[in-house]
């Protein structure tokens, strides 16, 4: 409670001060779609701190924007975060999702001293279909199948240095049997979109989608948010995720909401909000 008193004291401090929002940055292009993000920055006075983080908006993958950034008290404490577009499963399919996020990361490291920014130590977070794509291309670096060809700087690496994933899916294999009624309402009409088809009918392209399928011994420590009374997204879906890092003795954390559902301003609070700080400061130093 002391560290939640004292974090909310220097959000405070700072509230007064505006970040500084470069929008609609051009990272790729691909046919005639831009992909863009928005870069913001920390308040003037505020030193930037590592990682940079790269956001991933949630959607059930077929809807949102990079407009939707919720990680503002983040920026407010230093961190810079870069809220990426992606291509939705109306307009293309699985891994098009992946490809334009590992896009989004080589385009930061190339460029990032043009911004200010050392994009050195980059971490990913996402929310939703976001913390979803969030753990997929934090655990796959390297896949050739999830790396793609989009954009302009192909030799930057697209590996991250730590991921937050909040109240994300992990295993599209298991993910539907998981699921309450409401949440098959939700997620068969998603991924349908997603993949083409169902994960019984797509059972490769399900599992390449799936985090779970590619942990290993070189993936970054990992930070879950997750209400356990979720209806839309299973809270399995996070203990699936939180098992086979522990299986694959990686560092990972589970945060617990009791009784929380599928987002909501809790998961963005003072107290989980400077969670994320002290994950993400450790992982910017590692």
């Amino acid at each position: 409670m002391f560290h939640v008193v004292i974090f909310a004291t220097v959000l405070a401090h700072v509230a007064h001060a505006e970040p500084n929002i470069i929008r609609d940055l051009e990272f790729a292009q691909v046919g005639d779609q831009s992909l863009r993000l928005n870069l913001h920055l920390p308040p003037a006075g505020v030193p930037v701190k590592k990682p940079l983080i790269v956001y991933v908006h949630g959607g059930a993958w077929r809807a949102g924007s990079k407009s939707d950034m919720p990680l503002v008290k983040l920026v407010a404490q230093g961190f810079a975060v870069a809220s990426v577009d992606y291509r939705l499963s109306t307009v293309a399919p699985f891994p098009a999702q992946a490809h334009d996020i590992k896009a989004a990361i080589r385009f930061l490291r190339a460029r990032g001293s043009d911004y200010q920014i050392d994009a050195s130590r980059i971490a990913i977070a996402g929310s939703s279909a976001g913390g979803h794509l969030a753990a997929l291309v934090g655990v796959t670096n390297g896949v050739e199948e999830l790396e793609g060809i989009v954009g302009e700087y192909l030799s930057e690496s697209s590996a991250v240095q730590a991921i937050i994933s909040l109240y994300g899916a992990s295993n599209l294999e298991s993910i539907l049997g998981q699921s309450t009624p409401r949440g098959l309402g939700v997620r068969i009409p998603a991924l349908q979109l997603l993949l083409g088809g169902q994960p019984t009918d797509q059972p490769k392209l399900a599992r390449l989608a799936s985090p779970v399928a590619h942990i290993d011994a070189s993936d970054p420590p990992l930070l879950l948010i997750h209400g356990d009374a979720d209806p839309q997204m299973p809270f399995e879906q996070s203990l699936e995720l939180q098992r086979a890092y522990e299986a694959a003795k990686r560092p990972v954390q589970l945060e617990v909401i009791h009784g929380g559902k599928h987002g909501g301003s809790e998961f963005y609070d003072d107290a989980r909000s400077e969670l994320m700080v002290r994950f993400l400061e450790a992982s910017g130093t590692r």
